[in-house]
């Protein structure tokens, strides 16, 4: 006899796995189909391991791989939203421009706290 979970486990079991596939297409399909998240996830295939060289203690490691991190968080939403104004229809709309410039404003500055994040801590290390 085959044992089932049942109630609450069951349903956060199903929970868990529904959102692991729905994230697991999520990038995918951000990498596929996004240039600028695809330039993004590979230079942060390289700037990790770089700043486990370049940081000097934990607290610098965590802003140096979190500062990249933010970059692909908010490239995230912002392709979330193109696809969803786009979804909308290809005509202009002044609501639908302001929507996606302001996603691109926030890559812009997760981009400026990326770069002064490493900025500061190549200055404090290494002049």
């Amino acid at each position: 006899m085959k044992s089932e979970k049942t109630g609450l486990a069951a349903f956060f079991s199903r929970r868990i796995m529904g959102t692991l596939i729905n994230s697991a297409k999520g990038l995918r399909d951000s990498f596929k189909y996004e240039e600028a998240f695809r330039l993004e996830a590979v230079l942060a295939v390289f700037l990790i391991p770089a700043a486990i060289w370049i940081a000097v203690d934990y607290v610098q490691l965590i802003l140096l791989i979190g500062a990249g991190l933010i970059i692909l968080i908010v490239e995230l939403l912002n392709t979330g939203i193109e696809a969803a104004i786009d979804r909308i229809g290809p005509e202009f709309h002044e609501l639908s421009g302001r929507a996606k410039d302001a996603g691109s404003a926030a890559v812009l500055v997760s981009l400026g706290l990326f770069a002064l994040v490493w900025g500061a801590v190549l200055w404090e290390n290494f002049l």
